[in-house]
């Protein structure tokens, strides 16, 4: 696609014996024969160059149920997979050869464990398919290498998150070990163990050989009726390197290293060692050639130097060892595409295979999703080249729970956005919104250009009070701004507090057949009177949560945009998690083509903001500013109305996201100023206060609620999730989902989602593993500090090790642990959220009675 920008990665090969690696006054190696002098420019002869290829060796049939186009890691896997599934009349294609273009001279290195449950997973099948099936089933070998692997940690913060990782690779049965600077130096001899923390060892990483796997894997597609058309680059059995490296006396069988610190990596290959990293000032290769396929790049020193340097002080034997050969290929990566790397091949084939053949993939795979991007933001240039460098220079980086991207912010900023940085708003990004996160008290910290970290001769942003907070964020302990999230926490339980929420995706769905659309769309009945607001979910067809909304039914009548649509008939408001606003529209979309129904769906994201004003005081405030009675009699909760605030018109809803009395304001656009500043004004005498995201993730866990995405995912049912009160059950109404509820409910959940609180003062993030009576049952999807109860909680999905029922007696009848970067803290399961498990608050009752 003409907007995709490929940055190149560049991968050092070793040098000839009797060229030192550093060398102050050379500036140009290069060991081709030929090569260009302009950096952008493949050369005109490869590795891989052959002469035989002159088309298809096989004729292709007439039809296919599935076409798979790319040979590389992701296309041989999703066709082996398509097959394994009983999909066989598939083709190939590939303009060249097997492996072409990125996959033939990509290191090829597995480590099982990732910060994502999911990537846990699929890497753990990619390692599954790589190291045993792929062999077991065709008699061929991959090049699978069980070498280990080992990570560095250079400072603390690093090695807390592989303690992070190693805990969360328990629940998996991933062994992984913490080794001390010694344990590491008796492990791998020739490392610098002096500027060490600690190493995270985990014993069955490997390493896989591109051509071997591809090979195996297509043969092993075409055995069971796929056609592959494309030459095979040759038989498995006689394995060729695609690249010889640094030579030097190794000891055999030592591990692969990853040195995020240093942003390099060393593989061992054979007697061997091959060095390559990621760079902040990655080339961009602006036009992608029709005839690159097995082509290389001139390496281009002044780039790859920091990885020498890096590997240097790693492994200090490679200063006077050479070069033998350089590598460098042009590597994938953009944030607006799916996106595998080899080691991810294995399982996103596995997914993709299952998605082609039942319309969604078994796993959660938000994370791979196209729709995970709003549309202007996937066909915006400036968004797809800030965000894919940022992707590249921030790939070894340690993955902090608050951290916020830096580039190509700004892109959408609701009516609230200025007045609310004036206030010393710190902003986070969501789906290109700036939405609040939490609200500085030294000022506005506004974010700025991206500099692309000083890069390309961009000039470095100087005095940047935004990157400057964030980086204070950057720790597995408390937030510094721990204390200012309590404060905006407890002024909205004890006071009243206003959230912008203007980034929610408002939708509305009229037409003829939209009574219809909703019985079949959403999981709770919402065809209740007007002027109700119901919380619903949407589900696939396995009974997965696609969604958490809500759903308003309006009057009919004539076009008052944006607060009213035209409608005859039946017509409802949706307003949906602007993160995944896009994803909601889709899936919206493509149910009511699959049905058929008549309806339109029409989108007022753009056109409408939204203050939520929560807490005690928030009635005594809204009654100075809106014309309507806000009694329990009168304006009940879930329930909306059109009223004048501030001489403005806006919808009012009654609902909570926090647990508190409360009403949502939606409002026109250019009513949004006046209808805040008028809240805020008469919100004076009561202490009102702004608060951000980060308040409403403690204040939501405290009392319970689910976030989409992080403790409700599409692999998760309502059932499974707590959420049985949104589903229809009781009904004879049909819904999407609603066969595969009634199985699950018939057969008991085997999967449970719930509470753990800790008494001890840690922080958890998510991903803590979950132990009952000693043997690890899941982990944490979600944690926050919940500061009106003083303690940490999380929610986590847990198992029963047996395979059976998890029924609530087996969580009452279990002692629990939580795991946290190798130290477990005694928990108590709960039920029912911890926090006014009776709902008293949101009713407006707040007496001891």
């Amino acid at each position: 696609m003409a907007f995709v920008r490929t940055a190149l990665r560049t991968v050092m090969g070793c040098r000839r014996p009797l060229e030192p690696l550093w060398r102050a006054s050379a500036r140009c190696y290069s060991v081709q024969a030929e090569h260009t002098t302009e950096k952008s420019v493949p050369y005109a002869k490869t590795l891989k160059q052959e002469d035989a290829h002159k088309g298809p060796t096989k004729p292709l049939p007439r039809a296919a149920d599935a076409v798979v186009i790319g040979g590389g890691s992701l296309g041989c896997q999703t066709l082996y997979h398509l097959c394994k599934m009983g999909m066989t009349n598939v083709v190939l294609l590939e303009r060249d050869r097997l492996t072409a273009g990125t996959t033939w001279h990509t290191a090829g290195l597995l480590w099982q464990l990732r910060p994502s449950d999911t990537e846990v997973e699929l890497l753990a099948h990619t390692r599954r398919v790589v190291s045993s099936e792929l062999e077991a089933e065709t008699g061929l070998e991959t090049g699978w290498i069980q070498n280990g692997g080992l990570f560095i940690a250079s400072n603390k913060q690093r090695l807390d998150e592989y303690k992070r990782l190693m805990s969360l690779g328990k629940v998996y049965g991933i062994e992984s070990y913490v080794l001390s600077p010694a344990e590491t130096k008796d492990l791998y001899p020739l490392m610098n163990v002096k500027d060490l923390y600690g190493t995270l060892y985990v014993p069955k990483d490997g390493t896989m050989d591109p051509a071997g796997t591809c090979t195996t894997l297509s043969r092993a597609a075409t055995a069971r009726g796929a056609t592959v058309p494309s030459i095979l680059l040759y038989s498995p059995k006689k394995r060729k390197k695609t690249f010889h490296h640094v030579l030097l006396n190794i000891p055999k069988n030592m591990p692969n290293v990853r040195d995020h610190d240093a942003s390099v990596y060393l593989r061992l290959q054979g007697d061997a060692l091959s060095v390559g990293g990621y760079e902040q000032n990655p080339i961009f290769w602006e036009e992608v050639s029709d005839k690159f396929a097995f082509s290389l790049f001139d390496l281009d020193w002044d780039v790859f130097m920091q990885h020498i340097e890096g590997a240097i002080n790693r492994v200090p034997a490679l200063e006077q060892t050479g070069i033998k050969s350089t590598v460098c290929g042009p590597g994938k990566y953009t944030h607006t595409l799916f996106l595998s790397c080899m080691m991810l091949g294995g399982g996103c084939g596995k997914e993709l295979a299952h998605w082609i053949i039942h319309g969604r993939p078994e796993k959660d795979m938000y994370g791979y999703d196209i729709r995970r991007f709003h549309h202007s933001l996937s066909s915006n240039n400036r968004w797809i080249r800030e965000r894919s460098h940022e992707s590249y220079a921030k790939n070894y980086s340690v993955v902090f729970p608050f951290d916020e991207p830096l580039a190509a912010r700004n892109m959408r900023k609701d009516p609230f956005h200025q007045v609310l940085q004036d206030q010393g708003c710190l902003f986070q990004e969501r789906h290109g919104w700036e939405r609040p996160g939490s609200f500085n008290k030294d000022g506005p910290a506004p974010v700025l250009d991206y500099d692309y970290y000083g890069a390309y001769d961009v000039k470095k942003n100087s005095d940047y009070k935004y990157n400057e907070l964030l980086g204070k964020e950057y720790t597995f302990d408390f937030p510094p701004h721990h204390n200012t999230i309590r404060d905006e926490c407890m002024t909205c339980r004890n006071a009243v507090a206003v959230f912008n929420m203007s980034y929610f995706g408002k939708f509305y769905l009229s037409g003829p057949d939209a009574k219809k659309a909703a019985d079949w769309l959403f999981t709770a009945d919402v065809n209740k009177k007007t002027g109700s607001t119901v919380y619903t979910c949407m589900l696939n067809k396995k009974g997965g949560a696609e969604s958490d909304l809500t759903v308003s039914r309006l009057e009919p009548g004539p076009a008052h945009l944006p607060l009213t649509p035209e409608s005859n008939g039946d017509v409802y408001y949706l307003a949906i998690g602007g993160g995944v606003a896009q994803h909601n529209w889709s899936h919206i979309q493509t149910v009511l083509q699959d049905e058929c129904f008549n309806c339109t769906l029409t989108d007022q994201s753009e056109d409408m903001g939204m203050i939520s004003i929560q807490g005690p005081k928030s009635r005594d405030l809204l009654q100075e500013v809106l014309d309507a009675d806000l009694s329990n009699e009168a304006f009940p909760f879930s329930t909306h109305k059109i009223v004048t605030a501030a001489g403005h018109k806006v919808r009012a809803m009654r609902l909570s996201f926090v647990g508190e009395l409360g009403w949502e304001l939606h409002i026109p656009k250019d009513s949004c100023l006046p209808v805040y500043h008028a809240v805020m004004a008469a919100g004076a005498k009561y202490g009102v206060q702004n608060a951000g995201y980060r308040a409403i993730d403690s204040l939501s866990i405290e009392k319970g609620y689910r976030h989409w995405h992080a403790d409700l995912r599409p692999d998760d049912t309502p059932l499974e999730a707590g959420l049985a009160f949104t589903c229809k059950m009781k009904t004879s109404i049909p819904f999407l989902g609603r066969s595969a509820l009634e199985s699950q409910k018939a057969e008991g959940l085997r999967r449970r989602i719930v509470c753990f609180t800790i008494d001890e003062k840690v922080p958890m993030f998510g991903l803590e593993a979950i132990f009952r009576n000693g043997v690890p049952v899941g982990h944490l999807r979600r944690a926050e500090f919940g500061y009106a109860i003083n303690k940490t909680i999380g929610y986590g999905y847990i198992r029963n090790p047996e395979g059976e029922v998890v029924s609530p007696d087996f969580v009452r009848g279990g002692e629990f642990t939580l795991e946290r970067m190798g130290v477990q803290y005694k928990a108590k399961a709960h039920l029912k959220s911890p926090f006014d498990p009776e709902n008293r608050r949101v009713k407006g009752i707040y007496s001891s009675e």
